[in-house]
């Protein structure tokens, strides 16, 4: 079975388009079979994207996961003095973010990376949506990962279903992080913010 969380660049393809507005800018998305919420942008990540608004980020951030590229180019086109980097573990993920970018008159740089592997820098902040599906060993070597590439002081941002493991996962950041707190609870969905002391 395929899933968007592998690298799915010998899926055939099916390009569809779909919009998407918010804080009164309309986005518009090319999507394609083997990525994730091909069909819209999903209810995760517009929560964690009113969440973030209400946030002070800058500087250097990454977008892990980034799917075909929501989260990254709607925060950069709206959030001044950020530098977002993309990653994600699927080829087509990060083409179809360089088209979506473009598209919408952002600039992202973009990174074909499984997990960190391909990754050297460090981060002001670190947002993701992560793949829960993937399994706990995966999700954890990931928050251990973000860990490691967040500067002192930095944020890592996750939004996890409660029912798919929000609280075992604050228990696990909690090994990490010594300042943890769910900013935003709607719909079943938690808002997690870890701050690297």
């Amino acid at each position: 079975m395929t899933h968007y969380f592998n690298d799915n660049s010998d899926l055939e393809k099916n390009r569809k388009e779909h919009t998407f507005s918010f804080y009164g800018n309309t986005y518009t998305f090319t999507t394609d079979n083997g990525v994730f919420s091909k069909r819209g942008v999903d209810e995760g990540s517009v929560i964690l994207l009113k969440t973030l608004m209400e946030e002070t980020i800058t500087g250097n951030i990454l977008d892990l996961g980034c799917g075909y590229g929501v989260i990254s180019i709607v925060l950069s086109s709206l959030k001044d003095n950020t530098r977002f980097t993309a990653i994600d573990i699927n080829s087509r993920a990060i083409e179809l973010t360089d088209i979506n970018a473009r598209k919408n008159g952002v600039d992202i740089n973009t990174v074909v990376s499984d997990g960190f592997k391909e990754i050297n820098d460090n981060y002001d902040v670190i947002i993701s949506n992560p793949p829960i599906r993937t399994g706990k060993a995966v999700i954890y070597q990931l928050f251990s990962d973000s860990y490691d590439h967040l500067v002192d002081g930095g944020a890592l941002y996750l939004v996890i279903r409660r029912k798919q493991g929000a609280e075992s996962a604050i228990k696990k950041l909690s090994e990490m992080f010594k300042e943890i707190s769910v900013i935003e609870r709607s719909k079943g969905y938690w808002v997690i913010k870890a701050i690297k002391a």
